[in-house]
């Protein structure tokens, strides 16, 4: 029987993660003897870091991390991966639409020789702007993790921790747990689970952001932009070729210059459009490489909170300056 660490990045959930520690206080015993939560604060605004001391100082498994602001879900889950003590970890949601209750179904698939598992939701629970924008999130995983379960990823997962091992050095300005967990296993499952809906508040993912974290996914952990890039460039070369045949056989031909310059006008568009896009395409990777070359940290640790001083010296360290820690 493996101990178990739950990870929860929180954002705005003062209300929530009381409810939240209650149901997996009724969880995890019945897994496990060993287990503990780490609950990430993101640079909440609300009361949610003095719930969490609360939560720590009457549960001795409950651990707090306060960021110094707000870097964003994934750059959170980083920061309790890598604070982690145990030997599987859990990903959960603070909004109550990951139940507790499903994780048995969750260990016992990864008891099958799996290296991560993945919850995935019988139905979205969605407007239609999140549900498109969710897809196209699932879309950039899929050209991103090279793996057939990318549509399957959700924010509820349960994974080896040894598997952090492969990602601890990672040095880039964004971070998709889901990408860099295959960097370390293509050995990823789902299970069909009911998320609840949820109870408190609204998603803080809008389709706008949604969209651009697939974006950044696509350049900064794929190289299929350039390869369209090409591909495009190739295109219009050749067609550029047949359009230059076409041009000196008629004029072998018939002995005279072929008409219509809107024609030629638009050859000419259509070229410096394929040029400008590649050139595009290029300008995103270069301004990873800028913003790699910043040497921005992932996360910084205003406070921890540790409900017993002999965990002390588990907290998860602040960053060295020498560290490249991804952010998002």
């Amino acid at each position: 029987m493996h101990s178990i660490s739950v990870v929860v990045p929180v954002y705005n959930s003062a209300a929530s993660l009381p409810e939240l520690v209650t149901a997996l206080a009724d969880t995890l015993p019945a897994l496990t003897p060993t287990y503990e939560l780490i609950l990430v604060d993101d640079g909440s605004p609300d009361a949610s870091w003095q719930v969490i001391r609360e939560l720590s100082a009457a549960r001795p498994w409950v651990r707090g991390i306060a960021l110094m602001r707000n870097y964003g879900q994934h750059n959170a889950l980083l920061c309790g991966i890598r604070a982690a003590h145990h030997a599987l970890i859990v990903t959960m949601d603070d909004d109550l639409q990951h139940p507790p209750e499903a994780l048995p179904g969750l260990l016992a698939k990864l008891a099958e020789g799996y290296d991560v598992v993945y919850g995935t939701p019988q139905a979205e629970r969605h407007g239609l702007w999140r549900d498109l924008a969710s897809q196209i999130t699932k879309l950039a995983l899929q050209s991103s993790m090279g793996v057939e379960n990318a549509r399957k990823v959700s924010a509820f997962r349960v994974f080896r921790t040894q598997l952090r091992d492969a990602f601890a050095t990672y040095q880039s300005p964004y971070v998709a747990i889901d990408v860099l967990l295959t960097w370390a296993t293509t050995r990823f499952t789902a299970v069909t689970v009911a998320h609840a809906p949820r109870k408190y508040g609204s998603s803080n993912y809008t389709f706008r952001k949604l969209v651009t974290h697939a974006l950044n996914m696509i350049t900064g952990f794929s190289i299929l932009p350039l390869q369209i890039a090409s591909l495009v460039g190739f295109t219009f070369t050749l067609f550029g070729l047949i359009v230059l045949v076409y041009v000196i056989g008629r004029y072998l031909i018939e002995g005279g210059s072929v008409p219509g310059f809107p024609f030629l006008a638009s050859v000419i568009a259509i070229f410096s459009g394929a040029q400008l896009f590649a050139l595009g395409i290029i300008g995103e990777y270069l301004a990873r490489i800028h913003f790699r070359s910043m040497d921005r940290p992932v996360y910084t640790v205003r406070h921890t909170s540790e409900s017993d001083p002999a965990a002390s010296q588990n907290q998860a360290p602040t960053p060295a300056r020498s560290d490249r820690d991804p952010n998002r």
